[in-house]
This record gives structure tokens, sequence and C-alpha cells, in this order.
């Protein structure tokens, strides 16, 4: 009578073994797997090695920011949750960097702290370039909620974790747009912030949340206010692919750029009436190229318990009649221009004093020739007619 019942019970017992058996294996095999190795290099501190965080590193500055980084042999994690980004612009890095623990992609958004916080806890950072944030100033005045959001409230999520796992270096991307319209050309850095967007509002409320940390904490911060961001990268790698729906609040190259590829029926310019030499904006455009060499100098040069502000500029005013000229040239195309009313929150003239980065960071613009910067761009533009999604057999 107790004989099938201990042989059921001898065949729950093997049951029971094998299954653990099974478990252990797998449990073997996952931590053999890359994805699940808990001792991964990103995780650790290593001697002669920065770890440097890119937050927006799939966007248009922040991709060029991390070739160079990767270039200059620093190791870097991008966050990213590709509202703005492109993952074809990661894919291009992974390929040009391939090495194990050179470069990693995580897709996060900085607006949700828990993950924020998990990222910092799973990765040894020794320093973040921030540059994950909306950009349009014609956006920010119809989507202002949007904008404090995602600049202002995301950079604290930011600034909080990096409190909290004891990352010491902050190199924030900020903006012209913070001076608002002053008084007086070129701007200084001890030029009044009156900004006159819900952007430039928003990157000023940023700042101040990170100045005043600052004050009691022994971290190095480096603040870059920059000018209008235009080129690509020489070689040709990198580009800048905004999203369709986006073209409307897009940067002028770009809007240059559609019109010269009969993308759109032509090139509208908002305002005529401001008080400029030809009536049209003035602004002082700045290769990515230059822009990104800024920002690897200010990592260098970071020390605790300093702050540093620098204006990122060629200290040139250049206007948009000057510029759309330009690109005609650097395309080839006669572009068809059309002249609208002027557009909300712009700002008649602003350029750079970019004398404080040159003597303190030993930094100056190298590419300062307009034509050529578009022509850079334009080269990037014709040979990825659908941004990162395809390549032309031209290129």
């Amino acid at each position: 009578m107790d004989y099938p019942d201990l042989k059921r019970k001898n065949g729950y017992v093997g049951k029971i073994i094998l299954a653990a058996s099974l478990t252990v294996l797998c449990i073997i095999m996952l931590k053999q797997s890359p994805s699940f190795n808990t001792s991964s290099v990103f995780s650790l501190h290593e001697a002669g090695v920065t770890h440097v965080l890119v937050t927006g590193g799939a966007g248009y500055i922040g991709s060029h920011a991390t070739m160079r980084l990767l270039r200059d042999q620093y190791r870097v994690t991008i966050v990213d949750n590709l509202s703005r980004g492109n993952i074809g612009a990661v894919k291009v890095l992974q390929e040009m960097f391939p090495e194990p623990g050179r470069l990693q992609f995580i897709y996060a958004d900085l607006g949700n702290a828990k993950a924020v916080n998990k990222i910092f806890s799973e990765n040894a950072f020794d320093a973040v370039m921030h540059f994950a944030a909306v950009a349009y100033v014609g956006e920010s005045t119809l989507e202002p909620l949007r904008y404090y959001h995602n600049i202002t409230s995301n950079t604290l999520v930011v600034l909080e974790a990096m409190a909290a796992h004891g990352v010491k270096t902050l190199i924030y991307s900020s903006t012209c747009a913070t001076y608002g319209e002053p008084d007086k050309m070129p701007i200084t850095e001890e030029t009044p912030q009156v900004p006159i967007n819900p952007y430039g509002k928003a990157k000023k409320m940023a700042e101040d949340i990170i100045l005043d940390f600052s004050k009691n904490s022994d971290m190095a911060v480096m603040i870059l206010r920059y000018f209008n961001v235009i080129g690509s990268d020489p070689d040709g790698r990198l580009g800048e692919a905004p999203r369709p729906e986006l073209r409307e609040h897009g940067r002028i190259s770009g809007a240059c750029f559609d019109a010269a590829r009969g993308i759109i029926t032509g090139l509208k310019v908002k305002g005529t009436d401001y008080k400029t030499a030809d009536g049209t904006c003035v602004r002082d455009y700045i290769d990515v190229t230059d822009l990104v060499d800024a920002h690897v100098k200010a990592l260098e040069k970071a020390q605790p318990k300093k702050v540093g502000i620098y204006n990122v500029g060629t200290g040139r005013g250049r206007s948009v009649k000057e510029f759309v000229e330009a690109c005609k040239k650097a395309t080839g195309v006669d572009i068809k221009v059309d002249y609208l009313p002027r557009r909300p929150g712009d700002y008649a003239e602003v350029y750079s004093d970019p004398t404080k980065i040159g003597l303190e960071l030993n930094w100056t613009a190298k590419y300062t020739d307009l034509q050529e910067s578009l022509r850079m761009a334009w080269r990037w533009q014709k040979a990825h007619r659908n941004g990162y999604g395809t390549v032309a057999a031209s290129a």
C-alpha cells in the first residue's frame, strides 16, 4: 500500500531537482550574457578613464559631442527618449566605436525620476553633459508648459540624481535666449538675463537651480550659453535630422535645405522690419564642431567648487538675408524666398563677445566661414534624404 506513494514522492523530488537544476543553468547562462553582466565596465570607476553621461546624446548636438568624446578616449553613456533624437545617430556611433566598454545607449525619459535614479545607481559616472531639451523658440510660445517641464523640471531631476550618487561635474547646455533682447551688443557674460520667450525663461530657471545648488556643494559646474548652431560633422557621418512635424519650428538652415531639395516650395523669412541693416534678424552662427570643442574644453577645465559661465559664439552677427544668400551658394539652388510678418518671441539682434571663453578655456571658433559650414551640412542632407533612415546611392 505504501509503495506507490513512495514512488510518487520520489517522482516529485526528481521533478523539483530537475527544475532547480534548469533554473541554476539559466541563471549561469544569463550571467554570462553581456546584457546581464552586473560587473560591466560602465558600473565601475576605472583609473585613467572618464565616464561621461550625455543626456540627449541621440540629438543633433549631443551626437556630435558623443563622437568627439569617444574620439578623445572618454567612456560614454547616452540617455535619450528619442522624442527629438535619432536612433540612427546612435547606430552610426556604435559602428564607429564598437569596442566593449566605450559606448552604451539607454532609452529613458529624464522626466521619470525613478528611472533616472536607477541609471545613476547602475553606472559609475564621472561627469554629466546635459543636452537633452526641447529647443524651438516658436514652439515654446505655443507650448510653454511643455518647455518648463522638459527643460527646468528635468534638469532638477538630473541634478538631484547627481547629488544623490556623488557625480561631481556638470557641463550644462544653455542658450543665448536667456539674455532676451539686450540694449547693446555684443553680449558678454555680464549682460543682464531678461528672456522674452518660454524657451529662454526655462533655461534661465534651470541655470538658477544649478547655481543655487552649487553654492553649498563641491560640484564643478560649467554653463555654456551658445548661439545659433549650424553645420555637420566634416567627415559626413553625422548631421541634423529633425522630425518632419517640427520643420516649421526648426533652424533656418534646415528650412533652407528643405527648400533647396524641394520638400517645401520656398523659404519663409519671418520679419523684415527689425532695426537692423537689412531689416531681418541678426544672429551669431556657431558651427557644431566648434561648439562640441567648447564642451570638451569645459570638461577638461572644470574645477571642484567652481562655476564657469561662457558664451559660445563667433563674435560676429549675420543677418537672415546674408544667411539665405550663403545657403543659395552652398546648395547651388536659387531658393525662392517669401517674406512674412515677425514670429512671436523673436528678437532683432544677438551676437556674442567670446573673449572670456578664449582667455579662460583657450577656445576660439575655427569654422567661421558661413558658406563652408552650410556646404558641409548640405552634403550630409543630400546623402541622407530621409534623415538616418536611408543613405542615397551617391553617398
